[in-house]
């Protein structure tokens, strides 16, 4: 075959090839690569692994040597790659060979021990959809019979220069390939019978009938080790697992606390009734969590704020209700006085985290806000009516000292009355200082 015959096998197919016999998606053809000057063929351990198996095949080391500068130097066109089968055209001189390396394909019964194995371990689809072969992938298919590379004679040579061996034309291609092998094991999975897409499409059946317990082990398509798949494996095998299913029904309201009131004694340190109380509040926060993620719009939002211990404290007590003596234990685990932790959890029920914040915290807000804050009072009264604020840092307190304006981070303002000698919150947070100012409520009892 002369370099005149070459633009007639440009392509994806090559004559005396049926490409119909190998399916949709079986067949791949990779550009000719350019010159590997100053490198290497192969990088991965399973690209040597591809090359150790030509070498140990060849008997002629010559020939390897020429095929491996014919390849270093660029004169392997394009690589066709399909079950069974590598082509490509490699120039010698003013001639133009057509050289064909030959692999066994894997049976039926092979196939489906590998892609048995592969749903047992999804770190290693992980690892292919991330262009790895770990050695373990490799070995746990030789233990389930499956040998996935080659070894001493199992890549078998055809040229149209004749030669019986590999000749430096099959050489060329064999390394070169291997170059392509160190970019995508997948090549290697095609030669050997299977093309990506119909490996992972076969691949998600598989995992998709174990999902509904109707496979030959059944149970969940992860790995039945106690460690489970690293988030990063299971991230990228995204594409070969089953969808998720619907989002569960929501709930009326929480379910029911269970009752710890037995007739035997709990042991030392365990009070039943606390127990009762941290169960009824997970409940209701895993109903609320719920709810919100069932929202519209629940993954635009930003997740929320972690509370420290001693802010939870304030929050169980705000919303769960304790009995007495349970909320006097909050108050010395959140390290507060009775007095203190009773304003924490009037400023909790206003405002949340927010609230708590405003009532523990000083801080020196921009003197902008400051500004537009006094022009909203001052627009909010008649000059004899406008009350007198005394101004210190985002506290302003009136003349009498009995009511006291908090500008928050949140860029609302919060009021307080006093209670004896104490600030205490008096009502919600406003956007207006004067409406604040104004709304604020009697002071809980």
């Amino acid at each position: 075959m002369h370099e005149s015959d070459h633009d007639a096998y440009e392509g994806d197919a090559y004559p005396g090839e049926d490409e119909e016999a190998t399916g949709p998606g079986q067949e791949r053809t990779f550009a000719a690569l350019p010159p590997a000057q100053g490198r290497g063929f192969a990088v991965t351990w399973w690209g040597r692994a591809w090359l150790k198996a030509l070498e140990d095949t060849a008997l002629d080391g010559q020939q390897l040597k020429k095929g491996r500068r014919f390849a270093r130097e660029g004169r392997v066109g394009a690589v066709s790659v399909r079950p069974g089968r590598i082509t490509a055209l490699v120039r010698d001189g003013d001639a133009t060979y057509r050289s064909d390396v030959l692999l066994q394909e894997l049976d039926a019964v092979e196939w489906d021990r590998f892609l048995g194995m592969a749903v047992e371990r999804a770190g290693h689809i992980a690892a292919l959809l991330d262009r790895e072969m770990p050695p373990h992938l490799v070995e746990d298919a030789e233990a389930a019979g499956v040998e996935l590379l080659p070894g001493i004679g199992d890549l078998d040579p055809e040229c149209t220069c004749e030669a019986w061996d590999h000749c430096p034309h099959t050489a060329a291609l064999c390394y070169q390939v291997a170059r392509l092998l160190d970019q995508d094991p997948f090549v290697l999975l095609l030669m050997r019978g299977r093309g990506e897409r119909r490996l992972l499409d076969e691949l998600q059946i598989r995992i998709a009938v174990r999902a509904e317990g109707h496979g030959p082990t059944g149970g969940s398509p992860l790995p039945a080790d106690d460690e489970g798949v690293p988030a990063d494996e299971a991230f990228a095998a995204r594409d070969i697992l089953p969808p998720l299913p619907a989002p569960p029904p929501l709930p009326d309201a929480p379910g029911p606390a269970p009752s710890l009131d037995t007739e035997t004694e709990p042991r030392a340190g365990i009070d039943p009734a606390a127990l009762e109380l941290l169960a009824a509040d997970g409940a209701a926060r895993a109903h609320r969590m719920l709810t919100d993620a069932l929202a519209p719009g629940h993954e635009h939002r930003p997740p929320p704020m972690l509370l420290t211990p001693c802010q939870d404290a304030v929050r169980l007590a705000a919303e769960a209700r304790p009995a007495p003596w349970i909320a006097k234990r909050l108050a010395v685990g959140s390290r507060r006085s009775p007095a203190e932790f009773d304003a924490a959890v009037r400023a909790w029920r206003y405002g949340g985290v927010a609230g708590l914040s405003v009532l523990e915290e000083e801080w020196t807000p921009d003197r902008e806000a400051m500004a537009r804050a006094r022009a909203r009072i001052a627009a909010a009264w008649d000059e004899g009516e406008r009350p007198a604020l005394r101004e210190k840092g985002n506290r302003w307190t009136s003349a009498d000292g009995g009511v006291q304006l908090r500008f928050g981070p949140d860029g609302r303002w919060w009021p307080l009355r006093e209670e004896d000698g104490r600030w205490v919150p008096a009502g919600p947070a406003d956007d207006d200082p004067a409406a604040a100012l104004g709304g604020s409520a009697p002071a809980e009892g």
